[in-house]
């Protein structure tokens, strides 16, 4: 054993009265010990120090608290997390919570979103094509007169229920979780991607390898003919400001290029792992954006993505940020050991969610 000097960092989004503390084999496991209570910082970042008198293993296990074993850290989907482990006695140990039980709660079902099947076969008459297309209520839909904010997500093959090959958002489970702590009122509408032709129907302009891109009738198509729809037969807030689109991977792509189109539409985008480098073009459309209407931005890229990820998004960010647009707001999310998969894209949807629709 050596003396340590050794710093834990901790972000989450959950902002409330409960302070926070560290527990380990290095304290007994005490969850509210005030020695152990981590400093506030800023909204959702805590720091601390561990104190100079404790010395350290070749690794320890921890976790997080609130004030006590019934206020501990949950994961994504508002389970128990197992201990952490590190292996480490100098420097800083930089962590996540994304949600805490609540005195004794996790997540409960009754806050879970109702998830309709709207058709499908929803008519797309910019292809004369059919897709599936769903919509995720707010739990408490029906027991209330509200209008809600939406969010059109791509593939809805990969976003709730058993997912695809490919693996599961689990955006079911975040939205209720999201709920749980009054931030679940958000009508999600996901549209099936189509298979074989969603190169085309997702990428903006034509590529010499990958052939001709249809992205433009697709943005039409969530614009012109699908919201009209959702906002006819649902309460939403039809306005812009209430209005976004997201995806990963192409479905980023798309909707970068849909919010670039129709501003009018959609003021807010949710772009995780953007497929830029199908459409280089992307930041000619950028570099004309002209649009003087507020619009928030998420992007999000993982550092094990390939060496041109982050550069990519870096340089989008940029390309937004050289036009001056003041009423543009861009958050630039990145995690290092970030993969291109729907496991973190599911992890990175609550924080998008919250910062896009409640970070007034």
């Amino acid at each position: 054993m050596s003396k340590s000097v050794l710093y834990f960092e901790l972000t989450t989004p959950v902002e409330d009265n409960r302070p926070v503390y560290i527990s380990g084999s290095f304290n007994e496991w005490l969850p509210n010990k005030e020695e152990f209570r981590l400093n506030k910082v800023e909204d959702g970042k805590y720091i601390l120090k561990l104190p100079d008198t404790i010395k350290l293993p070749e690794s320890f296990e921890y976790k997080y608290t609130k004030g006590g074993w019934n206020q501990v850290e949950l994961d994504e989907f508002g389970k128990p997390t197992a201990n952490r482990i590190a292996k480490v006695r100098t420097g800083i140990l930089k962590d996540f919570v994304p949600h805490w039980r609540l005195d004794g709660e996790n997540l409960s079902g009754d806050v879970m979103p109702e998830i309709r099947l709207i058709s499908d076969a929803f008519e797309i008459p910019q292809f004369d094509r059919k897709r599936a297309v769903y919509i995720l209520l707010p739990h408490n839909y029906e027991k209330s007169e509200k209008h809600y904010p939406v969010i059109y997500l791509q593939d809805a093959q990969n976003l709730f229920g058993g997912g695809s090959e490919f693996g599961n958002w689990g955006i079911d489970k975040q939205l209720a979780v999201l709920a749980a702590r009054g931030h679940g009122d958000v009508i999600v509408v996901a549209v099936a991607h189509g298979g074989e032709q969603r190169y085309q129907e997702y990428s903006p302009y034509n590529n010499p390898k990958m052939g001709k891109g249809q992205g433009r009738k697709y943005a039409q198509f969530l614009s012109k003919t699908l919201k009209p729809y959702i906002d006819n037969n649902f309460r939403t807030l039809p306005e812009r400001e209430f209005t976004g689109i997201g995806g990963s991977s192409l479905g980023g792509l798309i909707s970068i290029y849909a919010g670039l189109m129709f501003p009018e539409v959609f003021g807010k985008l949710m772009v995780f792992s953007p497929s830029l480098w199908v459409s280089p073009n992307i930041y000619f459309d950028a570099i004309d954006f002209i649009s003087h209407l507020p619009t928030n931005i998420y992007i999000y890229a993982g550092g094990d993505e390939g060496t041109m990820m982050i550069p990519n998004v870096e340089k989008l960010k940029q390309t937004f940020q050289r036009q001056g647009i003041r009423k543009t707001e861009i958050n630039l999310s990145y995690e290092p050991e970030g993969m291109h998969n729907e496991d973190q894209w599911g992890k990175e949807f609550p924080k998008a969610i919250e910062w896009l629709f409640f970070n007034q």
